[in-house]
């Protein structure tokens, strides 16, 4: 697989790289056998960057992740994320961005994660009573300390990229990025990635499994996904982003791929590092054939008439959440 840089203080990556959230949350029943066969299939395939986050579980993530690494941590660049505080015990209690807080949650990730080093620590969410710089500063001392290789930001806007990499250079900023949500062409936020050199990790790269085809009804979806409270797969906005994935499904027949395969190859070619979730190796194994997908300007230029900015009905989360979104 090729390898990309995210940042320029010599982070190394596969093209591709593994969303691991829904081998322990918020997508239906969980099957931890073939999550660590997903993982080892993964690092055969060359895919390095495994993404988890302490309320993945919340901790059940980085403790899977952990157990699939037991005796080959080099294998992997492993990237964690702290500023939403949980108690040890699980408990949520929202935003914390503190210096305290973000070394305390750092040891546990370790301890969680079995290993003595992360090697890209993502502030998950701006904490709107921290400024960025505080955060990132404690961050810059777990560097300093041997904990931490790398860091990172998540969901935010222009100006805390450029605060926050004033203080500690940034390898990477990780938001959602897909056919179906092409907002940081528009705000800004990619073109300061671009100017400063800061990687750009895309989650839901999918539209959390609309972009593959195979979603077909809300209704499919098991009782705890949280997709049934995503607005994007309510009412009358399903039935509009449905039609967008036939005409993307389309596109995708007349290349020969899926069109997961499609949309990860779109969002390869913008120089990001998707990172797909799932938790099967077959659609792991499909998912990684992306990076084989050559996209000629032909087919930008036809895929940008199908899924220009804004195609997407419905915003990207629930209210409550979109409020923590952009810090």
């Amino acid at each position: 697989m090729e390898i990309r840089a995210l940042g320029r203080q010599g982070l190394k990556v596969g093209a591709e790289g593994l969303g691991l959230m829904g081998m322990s949350a918020h997508y239906g029943a969980t099957d931890e056998t073939e999550s660590l066969a997903t993982i080892d299939r993964a690092l055969e395939l060359g895919v390095t960057l495994l993404d988890t986050a302490e309320g993945y579980g919340p901790f059940r993530n980085e403790q899977l992740l952990g157990k699939a690494l037991a005796g080959r941590r080099d294998a992997a660049v492993v990237a964690t994320k702290t500023g939403v505080e949980f108690t040890d015990e699980g408990g949520f209690r929202g935003h914390n961005a503190t210096p305290e807080y973000i070394r305390r949650s750092a040891d546990r990730s370790l301890r969680h994660l079995g290993t003595d080093h992360i090697d890209l620590y993502y502030l998950h969410r701006i904490d709107p009573a921290v400024p960025v710089e505080e955060s990132v500063g404690a961050m810059a001392e777990l560097v300093e300390a041997g904990k931490v290789r790398h860091i990172g930001l998540c969901e935010v806007a222009p100006a805390t990229v450029e605060r926050a990499h004033a203080v500690h250079p940034l390898a990477a900023v990780q938001t959602e990025y897909s056919l179906f949500e092409r907002g940081i062409e528009h705000d800004g936020v990619l073109d300061t990635l671009r100017r400063l050199g800061i990687g750009l990790v895309a989650y839901s790269p999918l539209g959390r499994g609309f972009l593959s085809g195979a979603v077909t009804s809300p209704d499919d979806f098991a009782a705890d996904d949280f997709r049934r409270t995503d607005p994007r797969f309510q009412g009358e906005n399903f039935h509009r982003n449905l039609a967008v994935v036939d005409q993307v499904r389309r596109l995708a027949a007349e290349k020969d791929v899926t069109p997961s395969q499609l949309a990860l190859a779109w969002t390869l070619r913008q120089g990001a590092v998707p990172i797909p979730g799932t938790k099967r190796r077959r659609y792991l194994e499909e998912n990684v054939a992306a990076t084989g997908v050559t996209l000629t300007d032909a087919d930008l230029a036809a895929i940008d008439s199908v899924a220009p900015h804004g195609v997407a009905s419905g915003d990207r989360y629930a209210p409550e959440l979109m409020a923590s979104l952009g810090g």
